[in-house]
This record gives C-alpha cells, structure tokens and sequence, in this order.
C-alpha cells in the first residue's frame, strides 16, 4: 500500500479522444503527451489516445519522443522544441518529425538526415501573433524556401505547416481571427513556393479551438488538455469530458490536540476546539503547491474537508473535528467529482491558476496507477 498514488483512467483517456474526433470530424487528430502527458503518464496515455482514434503523438522536446519510440510507440511524433545540442540523428533515424522556425535548424536537421541516410520529415512553425515560436511574418519566406531548397536535395520533407494560437480559450477575442488570417496568408505563401498538396499537414488548433473553432481544423487538431478530460474553456463547462486523474493519499497519522493548537509552519492555522488531525503525505516536493494552504479542500471520512495550516515538503494536515479518522484511510484530493471530492478545476479556481499546473506539478514520487 503506497502512501499516495495518482489514479489513471485510461477509458476517459480513450473517450475523450473519441469525443474530441466528433468536434473535428475529417481532421487527423495529434494528442500532446508532453510534460509526461500532462502529469498522467506519457507512454500509458499515448497509447489509451491512439486507441481512442488519435493518428499522432506531439512533444515538447526530442527526449520524449526518443522515450515513446523505445517504449515501442510506432506513431508518428512531431516534436518542436529544439534547443542546440538536441540528439538530431537519432531522432531523424527514428522517424521523429521536427520543428523548424530558422534555415539554421533546417540546415542542423538536413545534416542529420546526411548522416543517418533517412529523410527528415520537417514541420515549418510560423508565428502568427503568440511571440513565441515561429517565423516572424518577414522571416517566413525566406525560410520556407530554404526548406524547399533543401527537400529538393533529397535530405528534407516539408510535412506540415503550422502555427499556435494565443486566446483560442477566450471566446471572441479579437487576436483568434487575426492569427487564423495570418496563418492563412503564411499558408498561401508556402504554397506558392511549391510546399503545399495534401500530403503537407496544416495544423494550428490546441484543445479549445478543437472544440469551439471549426474553422481552425485545418488538417489536424492538436488537442492536449481536453485529452485528459480537463475543460479548455471552463465557464463554457466540461464539454461532456471526463477527468482522467483520481489524486489519492493514506492518513499517516491521526490524532486529537487540544483547543488552542498551532498547526505546521507560521501557525497559519489554530485549532478552535479540541479535535482530530489527519498527516496527509503529500507536499509541495509532490506537486501540492505551497499556496494551497488555508484555502484547498479534499475528501475525507466522506465529507470536504479544507487543508488546515501550511503546506509542507511532504505533507499538510486536516482537521476533522469529531469525526471518526484513523490510520491508513484514504483522502481523495481530487478526481472527478463523482463521489463529492474537489476536482482538479476546482483546485485551480481556488488557488488562481489553471488545471494545467495542478496536474503537471504531480511529482515523480507519487506513482501512476492505471485503471
């Protein structure tokens, strides 16, 4: 028995790929497993995704893509942040499609294309108003001739075409309409320099645009958060998507104190009567962010109850008042809400931040368990 585990629903994983196939009908679907799949497990959820009708995997960086090529993942794999000193040859060798903003990486690529004799398979990112990745608009042409230049020397591919929007979870926000027309003159350009045809994937919508922008579908959808059933869009609802993960820890130690008591750190928290605590072991060294302090709720002895005092390295406390609670009984942090515990939405909304970072944070020394 662990004494925390984070409990992995692989059919919500499945399911909610399915459900994000209806809202982008005719599109291929890239399910992002970065960040170990958003703190669900990479290679498990890579797979459950593929099996729910996922064509491809995407990545952050090369080493992730490297760890579902040994893990025995066959898929295609786009990765698209590459710093220098990147494994190159092996990725070019084990099919692994890359990013490229600057007829330098095009260049480093193609060489690592010479050297393994296997064609690099290159997506060209253009920024179209995020600021981050991608060719700057006056950069763009000159780039994607650099990479046609060398897809005419037999070491490249241009296999796609794309860009990352900034406000697609903002509905109506002005800069979505601007990044989808800069996107499509970016697009014209390429075509005309002789990198379009269909085998050449256009690709711009995350999870929310998936869901609320049809006219962002393009050729593939690059959905992540809504993959492990977490809103993109949260005023908008759940979408009818399932969370994936369950956060559950054991008591480690219960105990009655007297009226009056300082719990943890600061004494951040004084007991009013005499009651009983319960040690979660679970901290901020496990992802539970030290902000949580006086505000999170969880579910213990079936009722919500909120963290009492500072969040430590590896534990926080409960107070349960007179309710019964002993050793080894489980505390659900967060899950999906079925059985009355916070969901990782509320999490956030209680600490302003975004589901994102509460799954993410998840550390290595809680295990995955898959269900």
């Amino acid at each position: 028995m662990t004494p925390a585990e984070a409990r992995v629903d692989l059919s919500a994983i499945r399911d909610n790929v399915a459900l994000l196939g209806e809202h982008a009908p005719g599109a291929e679907i890239m399910v992002a497993v970065k960040a170990d799949g958003y703190g669900h497990g990479m290679v498990a959820c890579g797979r459950a995704a593929l099996e729910g009708g996922a064509t491809r995997l995407g990545t952050a960086y090369i080493r992730e893509a490297l760890e579902l090529r040994a893990a025995g993942v066959t898929a295609p794999i786009l990765s698209w942040i590459i710093p220098p000193g990147e494994p190159l040859d092996e990725a070019v060798g084990q099919g692994v499609e890359l990013s490229a903003a600057t007829p330098a990486l095009v260049d480093e690529i193609a060489a690592a294309a010479g050297r393994t004799g296997v064609v690099a398979r290159v997506h060209l990112k253009t920024d179209t108003g995020l600021a981050r990745g991608g060719a700057a608009p006056a950069d763009w042409p000159a780039l994607v001739d650099h990479a046609m230049a060398r897809q005419s020397e037999g070491t490249v591919e241009v296999a796609g075409l794309w860009s990352h929007l900034a406000c697609a979870d903002m509905p109506g926000h002005p800069s979505v309409h601007a990044q989808l027309a800069a996107f499509d003159d970016a697009l014209a350009i390429a075509e005309k320099a002789g990198a379009g045809g269909s085998h050449v994937i256009r690709h711009i919508a995350n999870s929310a645009a998936t869901m609320l922008l049809p006219q962002a579908h393009y050729d593939m959808v690059r959905p992540g958060l809504a993959t492990y059933g977490l809103s993109p869009v949260p005023e908008l609802g759940d979408f009818g998507l399932h969370p994936a993960m369950t956060l559950v820890a054991r008591i480690a130690l219960a105990k009655r104190v007297p009226a009056g008591s300082g719990v943890s750190y600061g004494h951040l928290y004084v007991t009013e009567d005499e009651t009983t605590l319960g040690l979660v072991p679970l901290g901020y060294a496990d992802g539970i962010l030290r902000h949580a302090t006086n505000r999170a709720e969880v579910l213990a002895g079936g009722r919500r109850r909120r963290i009492a005092g500072r969040v430590c390295m590896d534990q926080f406390m409960i107070d349960v008042g007179d309710d019964p609670l002993a050793e080894g009984d489980e505390v659900i942090l967060f899950g999906d809400g079925s059985r009355g515990e916070p969901t990782a939405q509320e999490w956030a909304d209680s600490l302003g931040t975004i589901t994102h970072e509460i799954v993410t944070r998840i550390g290595s020394r809680v295990p995955r368990v898959y269900r």
